[in-house]
């Protein structure tokens, strides 16, 4: 059967019920139907928390259909709660962009999926409506300041650096002029959308501690400057009260449940490659308030969303894992040993040896945390006994335990051996010291140098014109001390997607930077990075459909 077949063959449990499992009452929860709640923020209890197991689930460089981070996640937490762990998936919601796109949904696959799938990967609870309609509030308060010539703050419109979002994959939205048709239509400037997941509210919703939090963050988005160069922030134009006001209800982390019934955390979805790539910090604390593991993942390969999550979210939430967990797949390591498209899915014990360079990299990256990893092996039909017992071999070498995971087959029945393993790594790693990579008080090019250096295995950073200028600009702000969030294709260590592997003497080039001084983060744009995505030639969505009964069928 196909994912969305599966997922329609079970019968959801009442959301009343999976809340009971963990200790939530019917009236602490704020209901969307029968299987979605809203949790509230009263629920998170700070001392639980100090006790609570915090996995983190990661990956080797991807090929572009992705190695199943979201579905060894769900599979892994149902392996914890069948070996008798009080365990809870926490999760990002999907975009509608790579839904209707080319890489399809989030809400796992097989007999790992949360549910109801349909629901997850559509509108959901309106999460990314309400985050496009504060994004887009701002837009427009922005330019109603422009069109008032009374208004105290002469907002310079050649200087204002905030776009608007949509959550859909439009190429044609990327620049674009507004304000055309005379005077009483605003003033004409050039303007562009980037998608929703990119929206400097996405990261906000993601980083913030509390509603209190949530508001001084948008009060210090950055805007642009006057006509006498000063800086234009949100709260100047007095537009973070309203903002956070069509916040309230998403703020929520939102309850659901995996095929087995258990309760799952779906919260935030901001992309790895062009954002920080981890779902929200209240949706993780939520997660440790309620159960006793918790188990997140971080978009892409490790040299992103985990990159982010232990340099960016570690420290804004004052979290740290406890063990991080790296998704291996033999199709993978077939790729970054040489394998074409068309040669993916035949075996190749050779093309696995080569390609182990790639993994051993996200390997020696981890370790370099202070976290020696668990490799969970995605297992696809394909894969052969050869290739997998070579796999185990090569990160043994590494003092590193590779598990199969048969999640996709078999769910929680396929997932109790890395659960059990995950479990015996936690304990071994107790007196490990997770640190972070950089200290924030270091300089803007010595924070993106290590991160090149020692993530990448970059030679050089190299900036261009308007990157340097841009530097200044941040200085000037005062933003200096903020963590990096760099925007990097996600198909290689280099700014270069066809360098697979473990490219070697290369350097990266930081083209622009963006401010997300709200977030509380700068974004070095490295290559040829863009914030707002196109569709495929041929759309994933051509093969969807909906019937009379409202069944629908070709969701991935």
């Amino acid at each position: 059967m196909s994912d969305i077949e599966i997922a329609q063959s079970v019968k959801p449990h009442h959301i009343k019920n999976i809340a009971e499992k963990i200790g939530i009452t019917e009236e602490d929860l704020e209901l969307y139907g029968k299987y979605k709640a809203k949790l509230p923020l009263s629920l998170i209890d700070n001392e639980k928390i100090k006790s609570s197991k915090l996995i983190l689930v990661t990956a080797l460089t991807p090929t572009p259909a992705g190695e199943g981070k979201t579905t060894v996640s769900i599979g892994l937490n149902e392996g914890l709660n069948k070996i008798g762990k009080k365990s809870i998936v926490v999760l990002r919601e999907p975009s509608l962009g790579p839904v209707f796109g080319i890489k399809g949904g989030a809400a796992g696959g097989g007999y790992s999926q949360v549910i109801p799938m349909e629901d997850i990967n559509l509108h959901f609870t309106g999460d990314f409506s309400a985050i496009e309609k504060a994004n887009n509030f701002l837009a427009a308060i922005i330019d109603n300041v422009i069109q008032n010539n009374e208004h105290e703050i002469k907002l310079d419109p050649r200087t204002v650096v905030w776009k608007r979002v949509i959550d859909l994959n439009d190429r044609s939205l990327r620049n674009i002029i507004i304000g055309i048709g005379g005077k009483a239509n605003g003033v004409m400037r050039q303007d562009g959308f980037n998608i929703t997941a990119a929206s400097e509210i996405m990261a906000i919703v993601c980083l913030a501690n509390s509603i209190s939090d949530l508001k001084e963050k948008l009060g210090n988005i950055f805007v642009g400057f006057t006509y006498s160069n000063q800086p234009v922030y949100a709260k100047d134009l007095k537009a973070q009260n309203a903002m956070t006001i069509l916040l309230k209800d998403a703020i929520q982390p939102n309850l659901v449940q995996t095929l087995e019934g258990n309760p799952a955390i779906i919260h935030g979805g901001p992309f790895a490659n062009i954002a920080q790539g981890t779902n929200s910090i209240l949706a993780t604390k939520m997660g440790l308030s309620l159960g006793d593991y918790v188990v997140t993942e971080a978009g892409f390969g490790a040299d992103l969303g985990a990159e982010k999550f232990m340099n960016i979210k570690c420290g804004y939430g004052n979290l740290k894992p406890n063990v991080v967990v790296i998704v291996a797949t033999i199709r993978a390591l077939r790729h970054h040993g040489g394998a074409l498209t068309k040669e993916l899915n035949a075996a190749s014990v050779e093309k696995v040896k080569k390609g182990f360079c790639n993994l051993e990299k996200h390997i020696e990256n981890i370790k370099k945390f202070g976290i020696n990893p668990v490799v969970a092996i995605n297992h696809f039909v394909t894969d052969t006994e050869e290739e997998i017992n070579e796999l185990v071999r090569l990160c043994a070498q590494l003092n590193v335990k590779a598990v199969l995971s048969k999640g996709w087959l078999l769910g929680g029945n396929g997932t109790q051996e890395l659960a059990s393993a995950v479990v015996e790594e936690i304990v071994k790693n107790e007196k490990q010291e997770f640190k972070p990579l950089y200290n924030w008080n270091e300089s803007v090019k010595q924070k993106i140098e290590t991160i090149a250096q020692q993530i990448y295995g970059a030679n050089n950073v190299e900036y261009s014109a308007k990157a340097e200028q841009d530097l200044k600009r941040i200085e000037k702000l005062g933003l200096s001390q903020l963590p990096i969030c760099v925007a990097k294709t996600q198909k290689s260590f280099s700014d270069n997607e066809t360098l697979i592997g473990r490219p070697t003497n290369f350097n990266i080039t930081v083209r622009e930077f963006e401010i997300a001084a709200g977030a509380g983060f700068l974004i070095p744009i490295i290559g040829n990075m863009m914030r707002m995505p196109g569709l495929p030639s041929i759309p994933a969505s051509e093969g969807m459909d909906i019937d009379d009964n409202g069944i629908i069928s070709g969701l991935s």
